[in-house]
């Protein structure tokens, strides 16, 4: 039997330093910046420590969920969309533990406050606040990463461009305890078809990513820690130099887990081309540009979901 020392950890990194001192150019900076490039290259994702989420944001936000899915499931159910995995999802019989809600266009303050006005007519400022302050912290992480990345593969002159092409989705999840030992399906394996994930969980263990090689890594993060993802469209715009690695949550004993996911997603009607400056001899094109919500579409079509990666199947060259 391999000893536990054998299986891989995902790497840890400390975004946790003044904002004077990790500015871009800054031997602090240039430093994380190699470790983020390594990290995502590899695995595709990392743990990260940051701590201008404060404790007190970090505290509300979760007694805010366990207050949100304690709501009737007919209140629940008023987190209506059109597109997928942008309202309420639920009552699955694939993953009968799995329930999560959504707010799209989070980092539009009217968003929040709608989502709250719907699920609570009445009305519920600490909510709507609580969750402003959690999206306002933790998009600094997001946009400190995706910077971060830009800039290691020398492309600053798509840096503008880039930033304003995405949104925030803010989606809550919950997984109930299956009152068992042993581990039961949280949340089938996939890969994120966005561009960056950052995922923050209660002190319940579950998530797990899969390395190159196929063995899959329990996560076990600190309180403090987030984990940070890369997803199919920043791999796909960076013609495939990143890894998009498959992730699942797995469930056991008789604990609830609680996350949020922040997924930093393109916006409606934008297109995914590769960089220019990625293509060449050694780098062919991988992928044709895409409509990142008509393959959202195609994704969940049967031939979508059968495809061993629907963005191959989609757009790949």
């Amino acid at each position: 039997m391999d000893s536990e020392s054998s299986y891989p950890k995902l790497p840890s990194l400390d975004f946790s330093k003044p904002a004077g001192v990790m500015k871009p150019g800054s031997p602090q900076w240039e430093t994380l910046k190699s470790q983020v490039r390594e990290a995502v290259e590899e695995y595709g994702c990392f743990e990260a420590s940051f701590d201008r989420v404060s404790d007190d944001v970090r505290r509300a936000v979760f007694e805010s969920l366990e207050e949100l899915f304690e709501l009737p499931l007919e209140t629940k159910l008023r987190n209506a969309s059109n597109k997928p995995c942008r309202g309420y999802v639920g009552q699955h019989p694939l993953i009968p533990l799995y329930e999560s809600l959504g707010i799209d266009d989070a980092q539009v303050p009217e968003s929040v406050e709608s989502f709250t006005n719907t699920l609570w007519p009445q009305g519920n400022s600490s909510f709507s606040k609580t969750m402003q302050s959690y999206l306002e912290q933790l998009s600094e992480l997001d946009k400190i990463v995706r910077k971060m990345i830009v800039e290691s593969f020398g492309l600053e002159s798509y840096m503008d461009e880039h930033m304003s092409s995405t949104k925030y989705l803010l989606r809550f999840m919950k997984y109930d305890s299956p009152n068992t030992p042993d581990a039961k399906l949280g949340l089938s394996p996939h890969t994120d078809n966005n561009t960056v994930t950052i995922l923050h969980q209660n002190q319940v263990e579950g998530l797990e990513v899969q390395t190159k090689d196929g063995r899959w890594i329990n996560i076990q993060p600190s309180p403090t820690s987030f984990i940070v993802i890369i997803g199919e469209a920043l791999r796909a715009w960076l013609n495939g130099r990143l890894h998009s690695p498959r992730h699942r949550v797995m469930m056991s004993g008789n604990e609830t887990r609680y996350s949020l996911g922040l997924f930093t997603t393109p916006k409606s009607g934008c297109v995914i081309q590769t960089a220019g400056a990625m293509v060449d001899e050694k780098h062919p094109l991988l992928f044709k540009p895409y409509d990142h919500e008509k393959f959202m579409a195609f994704y969940y079509t049967e031939a979508g979901q059968r495809a061993a990666s629907a963005l191959q199947a989609y757009c790949g060259i």
